[in-house]
């Protein structure tokens, strides 16, 4: 058995690349066999995987789709598939959230933030040079879109209050709190153990500095609300925010959003 595009097909003896160019993708320029690089006239193996590309060409949904089904296998990806979630604020946790959550096909994401790129984001924050002075939502956006053109994403360029947050955020799957205001990060708890109850929440506390890894964690606080950090490390002299401690919580958040979306929460 061969995997083409993570396609099966069947395997005979002396087959050559070539071959399966010639019936399965005539335009393809890019010819990849396990990983690697290779020419046209390579001998195929029983069992090896192959791709075939044609340089420059996006793939279609539906194609997206079938490589995201093979990597997750289908049950999990529908599931994945049909979810929304909503990330409130976008800076170094949240725009690492919202990358994470695309790589693995979330249906239909929610980016809210009324902020803009500026230089000093760039230490932790999953922006680019050439997008300061872009609104955080249209970049994280325009980032995404990058990584799957197919994504469905909602951009809400506004400041948050406990009462907006109660009223916008009632049918999503699960809300994802990443906000720096201490104050924001308390009242969004308190909505979502009195107002949003069901709907699954993960918040942040305490990622600053460089401390030990282990030392972030995630508790759980009530029926699928959940906290990530070590609870007590803020941002202070000596003690910034740094992208791979950042990055450690923002991927715990993202992690326990798939766990509350499969059932596991």
């Amino acid at each position: 058995m061969l995997w083409v595009n993570e396609r099966s097909r069947p395997f005979s003896e002396g087959l050559r690349l070539a071959n399966l160019v010639a019936s399965e993708k005539p335009e393809a320029d890019l010819l990849i066999v396990n990983g690697f690089p290779v020419a046209a006239d390579t001998v195929l193996h029983d069992g090896d995987h192959c791709w075939l590309i044609r340089r420059g060409e996006i793939p279609s949904s539906e194609e997206i789709d079938f490589l995201l089904h093979a990597r997750h296998t289908p049950g999990v990806h529908e599931q994945v598939k049909q979810s929304s979630v909503a990330i409130m604020g976008i800076g170094g946790l949240g725009s690492a959230v919202a990358v994470a959550l695309a790589r693995i096909g979330v249906g239909r994401m929610v980016l809210v933030d009324f902020d803009v790129v500026e230089p000093t984001n760039l230490n932790r924050q999953h922006f680019f040079i050439d997008q300061i002075g872009m609104a955080k939502t249209e970049a994280l956006r325009e980032t995404l879109f990058r990584i799957n053109p197919h994504l469905d994403i909602e951009v809400l360029n506004e400041r948050l209050t406990a009462k907006s947050i109660a009223g916008k955020f009632g049918k999503v799957d699960v809300l994802v709190e990443c906000f720096d205001d201490p104050v924001m990060k308390a009242q969004a708890l308190r909505v979502a153990l009195t107002d949003l109850k069901g709907i699954g929440y993960v918040g942040a506390s305490g990622v600053a500095g460089y401390g030990d890894n282990n030392s972030i964690r995630t508790s759980r606080i009530a029926s699928r609300v959940f906290l990530v950090g070590d609870g007590e490390s803020a941002a202070a002299p000596g003690q910034g925010l740094m992208a791979p401690r950042v990055g450690i919580a923002a991927h715990q958040q993202a992690n326990q959003v798939v766990r509350i979306l499969l059932g596991e929460g």
